[in-house]
């Protein structure tokens, strides 16, 4: 696995180091052991799966509060997105700034996004499957949220919006959320 750093303190872009052949290729999708020399989370007791039909379409932009302030590891089995993370950590250099990077089934790319960021993205191809993986299960009494349009995030959405749920069309602005102890 290769680890390149993201602009958000503790945010990684993680690429397959991919053995190759005639066959097509192997490679390591997770080792505790390297996660741990990169100082990420290493137990992963839930993994969940989210599957989006139109382009356009955007989720997010999601966390938890502590104490059970979550990591998230996600990868896209099908299609392609326009992965989104927000920094909200108290104290950080980087509080209210975003970065994004494309994860696509072709890239197969992941990205790892620490505790105390929000994270979403937006469909970029129809039929969009992602894979999870969260260092603690999710709990709904911790369960918040910044909105994906706020004017002083200014989230360049690559396509135009064509569906939000209601929930996340409720969220509020960065300026009515708390930064995030974690």
């Amino acid at each position: 696995m290769i680890f390149k750093s993201l602009p958000l303190s503790g945010a990684f872009r993680i690429e397959l180091d991919r053995r190759e052949d005639e066959r097509g290729f192997f490679a390591r999708l997770y080792c505790r052991e390297e996660f741990a020399r990169h100082g990420l989370a290493t137990d992963w007791p839930q993994l969940n799966t989210s599957f989006t039909r139109m382009p356009g379409t955007i989720r997010g932009m999601h966390f938890q509060r502590a104490p059970v302030a979550e990591s998230k590891i996600v990868r896209c089995l099908r299609g392609a997105v326009f992965d989104v993370m927000v920094d909200l950590r108290q104290g950080s250099p980087t509080y209210g700034q975003w970065t994004s990077l494309d994860l696509d089934s072709d890239n197969r790319c992941m990205a790892y996004i620490p505790k105390g960021l929000a994270h979403g993205f937006q469909t970029l191809a129809p039929d969009t499957e992602l894979l999870y993986f969260h260092d603690t299960p999710y709990s709904p009494g911790h369960d918040a949220g910044v909105h994906y349009a706020d004017a002083k995030l200014n989230i360049a959405w690559p396509l135009p919006i064509v569906g939000v749920s209601p929930r996340d069309e409720e969220l509020p602005q960065l300026s009515n959320v708390e930064p995030v102890t974690t």
